[in-house]
């Protein structure tokens, strides 16, 4: 009797592998053995997504099952998370809903689920106030359950693992916003491998060339950094060896981004970056010794081969960073003459640094549950949603500073510890102990010695905060906090302040109204406003209140000339377009119709008889050559940025869907305005040479020249016309050529 064979198409073998593949990083990690429950979230989703396809053409469960695995192997997460991730899209994309989640699974797989289906448009958001919104649901969310934001960080990381399959508008779209939110989110978690890999990706999008060639240089250098690491490495594998330790020493390269970054941060070339790559020294606990104690060993055991450099050391360890980073590092000098960076770390802190707080797990006895370790995480971001009513971008931007930002650790008289960002202020420090002290806020005592609200504070500091009764916040001091709890506290009270300033204007507007005889309905008001140029009313009467406004007596004349004009030319200005004399009628014009355009390619940028198809943006001022971007702007126009432009950067994460991937044709006929930036050593004759050089031999003319020398030194900047990169290119070498000139290249002006 013939046995029967079941037939399993490619499809089917594939998901089974990638299910099989998954169950094992379950069962090689120290949570408890759910497998039912996360098989069974597999048939569920398997079956609700069944038909279905990617971009790239694969079954659409494979990306599910991929941000399950993230979730499992590289964030160190259980059953919950993975059965989370699994079902991730069922209820945005099928007939199901949360409901039957709940009733499938249980009470908190349905919360997460419902988390990232409420969130899935939020940072994909068309505009930039409801991608704000949005984003600040994520945060709430996230402050209910932090698994919400862990899954979404897996999701955008396996999109970004295949975002070659997309147009390339909306890679630029996606990279940028990766870059924007979610490679500093992953960083302000201390999932510091998934950070980097995120900007790479997007890097690798958004910069194609550049990524290339870094990439190239790095290949390029590999046997050089290899023979540096060997000799730094054989003695002190020998000294370590000697003290009975168990550990590994690897060197590990900087991140593409990070070295394209720092080469346009410090104006350096490849070849000028000394840290490129930094040896980590990986230990395993010895029973009965403290780690600490073990890492000091380590860092005493270096200092006697090599010297150390005393200002490049960073202990970690006593005290961890808030993302719960611990290494010790210091820089040393290496045999062959150059600075090394070493990162001193046990196994635990080495898991902590790349998977963040979840790798505790790990270390626990077998079997945790996943539930009781997640407190750890939800203290990070939860001060940012105490703004009551966030301006869109502002707070984005109030985040994005705030995931940025490292600690200092600052005292108070009694020598309790607060923790700050980088840069905070007397003030952030007053508004951290209690919003009162910062609304009361005069002065400060730093280290005994009075300073202004602005002092900037520094680790190890004890300040002491004067007060005053008298005192309110002033709009200025939003000028010199950098936390987002002290901006929120003071933007509170202005608003508050304001709106009480403009009550008092409506009052003021209401009694001219009737003055005049006229109804202070809306309506009228809302003509009035209009007429000033307000769009909305609360502005106009604040206005009013300020004497920024003088009403007028012959106020019903106002009233009964037709607002058309006034309300037309104000909606233009609303949209950004520059203003244009109206017909005399009294009927606005038509705006046209927006031209259509074709994003399955790029839009190429042509200039013919003088006449342009795109608009040059003056923020970044690109010219043909430089990696470029398009936005559709309101007016229907194409407007042209540098894909690095940090306004592209925004336009990218607010209105992906307005953005264009562009290509320059020839511009050899027209004429691009740029600017030079020169220093060198101040001499006799250098300017004569510097402008002989730029007008006679590349025939460009000159528009401006600034040119100021002093202490020998002399810094000029040199706007011209030039065609494309390449003119700026041989230029900048031919002028680098001249004696005494120290350092030549483009800024953005």
């Amino acid at each position: 009797m013939n046995e029967l064979t079941e037939i399993i198409s490619p499809d089917e073998q594939m998901i089974k592998d990638e299910f099989n593949a998954l169950l094992n990083d379950y069962l090689n990690s120290n949570h408890r053995r759910k497998v039912e429950r996360i098989t069974k979230a597999f048939n569920f989703a398997n079956q609700a997504h069944a038909g279905v396809k990617r971009r790239s053409g694969e079954p659409y469960i494979m990306h599910p099952l991929a941000v399950a695995r993230i979730v499992c192997r590289e964030m160190g997460l259980g059953s919950t998370s993975i059965c989370s991730a699994l079902l991730h899209d069922v209820v945005e994309d099928t007939e199901y809903t949360v409901e039957d989640i709940r009733n499938m699974f249980d009470d908190k797989i349905a919360q997460i689920v419902d988390g990232l289906t409420k969130i899935s448009g939020g940072i994909f958001g068309e505009q930039a106030s409801t991608q704000a919104e949005n984003f600040r649901k994520l945060l709430l969310t996230m402050s209910s359950d932090i698994r919400v934001i862990l899954i979404k960080i897996a999701d955008r990381l396996h999109n970004m693992r295949t975002l070659g399959s997309m147009l390339p508008a909306k890679q630029f779209k996606i990279a940028g916003e990766t870059l924007y939110l979610y490679a500093p989110l992953a960083h302000r978690l201390g999932l510091f491998s998934i950070k980097t890999e995120l900007e790479d990706l997007s890097f690798k999008y958004e910069h194609p060339e550049e990524y290339k060639h870094i990439k190239e240089k790095l290949a390029a250098t590999e046997a050089s950094r290899q023979t540096l690491f060997e000799h730094f490495a054989k003695p002190l594998n020998k000294k370590l060896e000697e003290m009975g330790l168990d550990f590994e020493m690897r060197a590990r390269v900087k991140s593409i981004y990070s070295i394209w970054n720092k080469m346009q941060t410090k104006g350096v070339a490849f070849e000028d970056i000394y840290d490129i790559f930094a040896v980590r020294i990986i230990f395993e606990p010895k029973a009965g010794v403290d780690e600490k104690n073990l890492c000091w060993d380590i860092y005493s055991a270096i200092t006697d081969i090599y010297r150390i450099r005393p200002d490049r050391i960073r202990d970690w360890v006593s005290r961890p960073k808030a993302n719960g980073y611990q290494a010790l590092h210091l820089t040393v000098m290496g045999p062959d003459g150059q600075w090394i960076e070493i990162q001193i770390r046990s196994h635990r802190m080495d898991d902590i640094a790349e998977k963040g707080f979840a790798a505790h797990w790990k270390y626990k006895e077998k079997h945790v549950e996943e539930d009781t370790e997640l407190d750890k995480w939800l203290e990070t971001i939860t001060e940012i949603l105490e703004s009551p009513d966030p301006d869109a971008l502002d707070f984005l931007d109030t985040i994005k500073l705030n995931l940025f930002t490292s600690e200092i650790f600052v005292f108070t008289p009694k020598g309790d510890i607060k923790t700050l960002p980088q840069g905070a202020t007397a003030l952030d420090f007053a508004y951290a102990l209690h919003s009162n002290i910062g609304n009361k806020c005069i002065g400060a005592k730093v280290n005994h010695r009075l300073v202004p609200l602005s002092h900037p504070l520094s680790s190890g500091d004890q300040v002491e905060i004067l007060t005053s009764r008298s005192q309110k916040p002033q709009a200025e001091w939003l000028n010199f906090v950098t936390t987002a709890r002290a901006r929120s506290k003071i933007d509170a009270v202005l608003k508050r302040n304001r709106k009480e300033q403009a009550k008092e204007g409506e009052i003021k507007v209401v009694n001219a109204l009737k003055k005049a005889g006229i109804d202070p309905n809306i309506a009228n008001i809302e003509k009035l406003s209009i007429y000033f140029g307000f769009s909305k009313r609360e502005e106009f009467f604040y206005s009013v209140e300020k004497n920024d406004i003088i009403l007028p007596e012959n106020l019903k004349k106002i009233l009964r000339e037709k607002t058309d004009n006034a309300l037309f030319k104000y909606v233009r200005q609303a949209l950004g377009v520059k203003q244009k004399e109206l017909p005399a009628s009294t009927e606005p014009e038509i705006k046209k119709e927006s031209p259509k355009f074709d994003r399955s390619k790029p839009y190429v940028l042509r200039e013919e008889a003088f006449e342009r198809n795109y608009v040059i943006a003056s923020c970044c001022k690109p010219i043909p050559g430089d990696d470029a971007l398009g936005f559709i702007n309101d007016d229907g126009n194409v407007v042209v940025h540098k894909r690095s432009c940090p306004i592209a950067m925004r336009l990218k994460s607010s209105f992906g869907e307005r953005i264009l991937s562009t290509v320059w044709s020839s511009h050899k006929n027209a004429s691009f305005e740029a600017t030079l930036e020169i220093k060198g050593i101040d001499s006799i004759g250098v300017l004569n040479i510097i402008t002989k050089t730029i007008s006679e031999d590349f025939n460009v003319n000159i528009q401006r020249l600034l040119i100021e020398a002093k202490d020998g030194v002399f810094e000029g900047k040199v706007r011209i016309w030039v065609h494309d990169v390449e003119d700026i290119q041989k230029m900048c070498v031919s002028l680098s050529k001249i004696k005494n000139i120290k350092s030549v290249g483009r800024i953005a002006e």
